[in-house]
This record gives structure tokens, C-alpha cells and sequence, in this order.
């Protein structure tokens, strides 16, 4: 059904003045059909707009707005369903979850508006002809692809689909359309590293500026691995050649291009145990929601804070983290104790939920968290990276709660920016008082 059902409207808003409501839907603006917000955002730039709304009831209204350049409807709407993925990637990490997680957690998605609206990854496998269309007219730009090797034979093999449009030709055409790509390789030992991966690095670099980075992150595999293929992991032998091999041709690729271009994620330092290069080589971390740049991000950080932290006092609290960024937090917490003068005590969570080489924050799971937190001495309170809980739920990717959490622990559980900032801010507001 044509049109978008209204979520809510912002008080004092033209909608409200015009006494539109949440329930109600916005069929059409301008007499364009809404397929959804992203339509709604493209039809609504202008200043005189034609609404058609149809009431719960069936009533059909047409409103006519006229508004000063810029001023927001106050209109908002449910986020798209996305469209599923039809690929079986040999690395999927949803294909690699166990059982009795959240059920969103296994739905694949694979769809160019949520890399428009919110930065997902998607392969463009599955484009068709009408969205290339689309997003060229309504300029759906940045988009996020996942190329993972522009030999077209090799990312079949790896996408386990045939007869894909080859990803250069249609980076070319959103190309010669002014859309802007950022991109990423999940790297699989012997599938597509050496020379595949040095074929991919030219061939997207060639289109520079149109694809503005290229993220490489090492394959994530799982204990869940049973009847998929056998992948080698990223192992430290590995992840060190990779690193001495790559970083000195990123660094070339830069001088080349006029600004960093390729890089690599933090996860391949964390591996091969290899010092992080300066924050400046990592520009303005147009990569940082894919794993990239955050440790540096992080090391910059806690040195501003150091400077400027004060003694708060005396006590202890307890800082979960996952076991790759340990050692990075507790170098952090220490010096910040000796400030502060509040013991911080960081516990690297082991992850037992998902197996394998998983050690990453953001995938602990809430029993994990207790089972590693037995035995230890609390202090006032735990704090808890916002990694960790899904974003408006205070839940875990068990369906822990917070709450559980604080249950079961017999102390408050404070959930925390996962930044210096955000741990020495919740230090000031248990101790600074």
C-alpha cells in the first residue's frame, strides 16, 4: 500500500498546527506516491507542498502547505523493513550465530536504502536496474559496499552467487552519477588476499574520489561454524605480514592520492600485536563504524582526559570490555586511577557465547559477563560499554537486561559511552558528588 504511516509529530509543528497525527498516513506529497522516508525526504524539499493524508477512518485530506526555506513538517516515520539478503557469503557472520539470540539478530539485510540512511554494507548483489535508477536521480549518496574482490570469478566464490553484475560496472555508473562509495573487504586467507586483494586495492583506487576509502577487515569467525565452509583465520603470523605489507602501501597510496585512502582495521594491529599508526593517518575516520581507527581514537582521547581529570576521592568501581582493546583500557585506567585517586579495575570478558576468535566489545554477551565477573571485588558500581546493549533497549545480545545485570550482581550497573570521556564522566558522577 502506497503511503507512510506516522509515527509521531513534533509538538508545535506545521503538522500539528495542521492537525495531522500519529496513525494517520501520508500517502502522497506533490502528488508523488511515498514508497518510504527516503521518498518523503526527496518530495518534501521544497517550500509549497501538497499533502495527501488519509485518516484511520479512510477520510482522505489534502493539505496544502506553504513554509520558510528549511522549515521541518515535524513528521517522523518507522524506519524501512529491510529487504533480505539472497546471498550465502562463506564468511556470514549471521550464518555463524548460535541459537536463542534476538530474532532481528538473524535477519540478513541487504538493502541500498539503509546504506543510504544509516551506513550498512551492502554487496548490490541483488540491484536491480529500477533502484540504480533511483538512487542516481534522488543522489543516495554516501553509499557503503561491500566489494571484498572486483575479480568478478573470485566474489562470486565468495558472495555463492552466480551470474552477478560485475560490482566495477555498476561502481561506474553510480560513479558518473557524483555518488560518493565508501567500501570494505572482508579479508579470507587464501580466497581473497595477495594478489586478488592487490588487484581490488588498484581497481577501486582508480576511481578515486567517487570511492572516497576502502575499509579491510579480517574474516570473523565463530565457534558456531558447523556443515559451512572451512575458512583459516586471521591468525598473528598472518595478521603480521599483512600489517607490515599493507601499512607501508597505504601509506604510499595516500602521498598518491592526496589523503588516506585504504585502512586497515584495528583488529589486524590487535593480532599482530603491532603499534597503531598516528590518528592524523586515518583522516576524518570516514571507517570508524567498520572497526577502523577506534583504538587510536581512543589512545588520543585518553590523554586529553588525563590531562584535565581531577582527584575525585577515594573508591572502586569495575569496567567490562571485550578481551582485543584489554590491554589499551587498562593502561587508561591505571594512570587514571593514580589521578582520580578511584581504584578502576578493568575485567576482559571472555567470550563464550560466540567461540572462536570473537573478542571484540561490542559482542559480549550479559552471562558472559557474570560468569567473568565471579569472585571479583565490585566496588561501587560496574560500568558497562554502550557497545555492548542494543540502543534503546538496555538489553544485551542475550536478552540480558540491565536490570538482570544489577540482579545478579547485587550492584548498580552503569551503562557508559565507550570512550574516555564517557568513562571519567561517570567517575565525576559517582565520586564527584
Amino acid at each position: 500500500m502506497a503511503g507512510l504511516i506516522i509515527e509521531s509529530v513534533m509538538p508545535g509543528s506545521i503538522a500539528e498546527e495542521m492537525e495531522i497525527e500519529p496513525g494517520d498516513r501520508l500517502i502522497s506529497v506533490n502528488g508523488n506516491l511515498l514508497r518510504d522516508v527516503i521518498d518523503y525526504n526527496y518530495f518534501t524539499s521544497e517550500d509549497l507542498l501538497i499533502l495527501e493524508v488519509e485518516k484511520p477512518d479512510g477520510e482522505l485530506w489534502e493539505l496544502e502547505v506553504e513554509r520558510d526555506e528549511g522549515e521541518p513538517l515535524g513528521l517522523t516515520f518507522p524506519a524501512p523493513a529491510p529487504a533480505r539478503c539472497g546471498n550465502k557469503c562463506v564468511f556470514c557472520f549471521v550464518h555463524q550465530l548460535p541459537k536463542g539470540l534476538r530474532k532481528p539478530l538473524y535477519v540478513k539485510d541487504e538493502d541500498y536504502r539503509l546504506s543510504f540512511l544509516y551506513g550498512n554494507y551492502v554487496t548490490l548483489a541483488n540491484i536491480k536496474k529500477g533502484d540504480l535508477a533511483r538512487i542516481k536521480e534522488q543522489r543516495l549518496s554516501p553509499l557503503y559496499i561491500s566489494v571484498h574482490a572486483t575479480d568478478p570469478e573470485v566474489r562470486e566464490e565468495l558472495l555463492v552467487k552466480k551470474g552477478i553484475l560485475p560490482i566495477l560496472e555498476v561502481m561506474r555508473e553510480l560513479a558518473e552519477a557524483r555518488i560518493v562509495m565508501h567500501t570494505q573487504v572482508v579479508l579470507c586467507p587464501g580466497l581473497n588476499d595477495g594478489a586478488i586483494f592487490a588487484r581490488t586495492v588498484e581497481d577501486l583506487a582508480a576511481m578515486y574520489p567517487a570511492v572516497a576509502s576502502l575499509a579491510v577487515v579480517p574474516v570473523g569467525l565463530t565457534g558456531h561454524r558447523a556443515k559451512l565452509p572451512t575458512l583459516r583465520p586471521v591468525d598473528r603470523e598472518f595478521a603480521e605480514g599483512f600489517v607490515a605489507e599493507w601499512e607501508v602501501k597505504a601509506q604510499d597510496l595516500a602521498k598518491k592520492l592526496g589523503e588516506p585512502f585504504l585502512f586497515l582495521a584495528d583488529e589486524f594491529y590487535l593480532k599482530a600485536r603491532r603499534p597503531f599508526p598516528p590518528l592524523e593517518s586515518y583522516g576524518d575516520l570516514p571507517q570508524i563504524e567498520n572497526g577502523v581507527g577506534m583504538i587510536p581514537l581512543f589512545l588520543s582521547q585518553a590523554e586529553e582526559v588525563l590531562q584535565d581529570a581531577e582527584h575525585l576521592g577515594q573508591g572502586r568501581v569495575t569496567v567490562v570490555t571485550g578481551e582485543s582493546p584489554y590491554r589499551y583500557l587498562a593502561a587508561f585506567l591505571d594512570r587514571l586511577s593514580e589521578t582520580t585517586g578511584i581504584s578502576a579495575l578493568p575485567v576482559a570478558v571472555r567470550n563464550r557465547l560466540f567461540g572462536g576468535g570473537v573478542t571484540v566489545t561490542g559482542l559480549v554477551s550479559g552471562r558472559d559477563i557474570l560468569e567473568a565477573l565471579q569472585g571479583v571485588e565490585l566496588g561501587e558500581e560496574v560500568l558497562v560499554p554502550d557497545v555492548m546493549i542494543k540502543e534503546g533497549e538496555g538489553m544485551f545480545l542475550d536478552d540480558i537486561t540491565v536490570e538482570d545485570l544489577e540482579r545478579d550482581l547485587g550492584k548498580p550497573v552503569r551503562v557508559v559511552e565507550s570512550t574516555p570521556y564517557g568513562i571519567y564522566l561517570a567517575l565525576e558522577e559517582i565520586f564527584g558528588r
